[in-house]
């Protein structure tokens, strides 16, 4: 009679575990087996024209998301040879994944300019519904076509120049700021939404040289956080993702490349892809992370192993 007893609680206890999560399990479930993830929803991806961010773009059409790619301006495309503007990378991503593709363009920087873009989504979109702030770099007064890549010249904590640190706090910080503050209300206001900033590992430990970049890093790291705290009651979920070093073409051209890691698999000792911050994104932007805010996500190949 005892084993009965507990058989049939144990039942019990099972189905009432199973209706409770039934709707976590079928979206558990939909999710692996909907390619079109983000169907219906929008994504805006700042610093799209190139790099990281244009992967992250073309990920995101892949999983069914309207997007808007962005760059400082039309052509800044052309800086590494990677398209010859932004309307033919819009264009690529639109042809590639049939999905909604809107170029705009424009500098960050400007509180002004940034809500005369995210107007320009809107206009077209009707809302944003996933923010990507992946515009930055250590770049500085020079701009992207100077001396390795646009690194400031006396890259360290001393001797960098006042208008290379304003570039490159502009750059990495403030657009990050900026666009949060221009996007965030309207997720308020529907009680939903995603936010992911493009940190790096250089935020999370001291270099004598990328000073600032990594300062403007660090920073972004802990705005993400007091972003997090603000929102969690509103279902906006706010997060970072830091990579490491990443294989782009102005990785390549900004610094000494050691051949042995340019190798795509087969050890984590090597450089990483775009496509692997990408898929960091997507699980930071769908449901898998429903429960995830106020997080640094290090996509470094275990470089970093220390809490963030």
């Amino acid at each position: 009679m005892e084993f009965s007893f507990l058989a049939c609680a144990f039942s019990i206890a099972v189905l009432e575990f199973s209706c409770l999560n039934q709707p976590f399990m079928e979206g558990r479930m939909e999710a692996k087996t909907n390619e079109k993830r983000l169907s219906g929803q929008v994504a805006w991806v700042t610093g799209s024209s190139r790099g990281i961010g244009r992967v992250i773009a073309d990920h995101l059409a892949s999983l069914g998301a309207k997007i808007a790619v962005h760059g400082t301006t039309l052509t800044s495309t052309r800086a590494f040879n990677e398209a010859d503007s932004l309307d033919a990378v819009a264009q690529s991503i639109a042809a590639a994944r049939q999905s909604e593709v809107l170029p705009v363009w424009g500098d960050l920087s400007d509180v002004v300019v940034v809500k005369q873009v995210a107007d320009l989504i809107r206009q077209k979109f009707g809302q944003i519904d996933i923010l990507i702030n992946c515009a930055g770099g250590d770049i500085g007064a020079q701009g992207t076509m100077g001396k390795n890549a646009g690194k400031p010249l006396s890259n360290d904590a001393v001797f960098i120049s006042p208008e290379d640190i304003r570039n490159v706090l502009d750059r990495n910080l403030l657009t990050c700021i900026f666009c949060c503050r221009e996007v965030a209300p309207e997720m308020i206001a529907r009680k939903s939404g995603c936010i992911v900033n493009i940190g790096s590992i250089s935020g999370l430990s001291g270099h004598a040289g990328e000073a600032i970049y990594s300062t403007a890093k660090a920073a972004v790291h802990e705005y993400t956080r007091c972003l997090a705290a603000q929102l969690r009651t509103d279902n906006i979920r706010v997060n970072v993702i830091a990579p490491g070093p990443i294989i782009t073409p102005r990785f390549l051209a900004s610094r000494p490349i050691d051949e042995t890691k340019k190798q795509a698999a087969g050890t984590l000792d090597r450089y990483g892809q775009p496509i692997e911050i990408s898929r960091a994104v997507e699980f930071l932007v769908t449901p898998d992370s429903s429960y995830i805010t106020g997080q640094v996500l290090r996509i470094d190949g275990g470089i970093q192993m220390w809490p963030a």
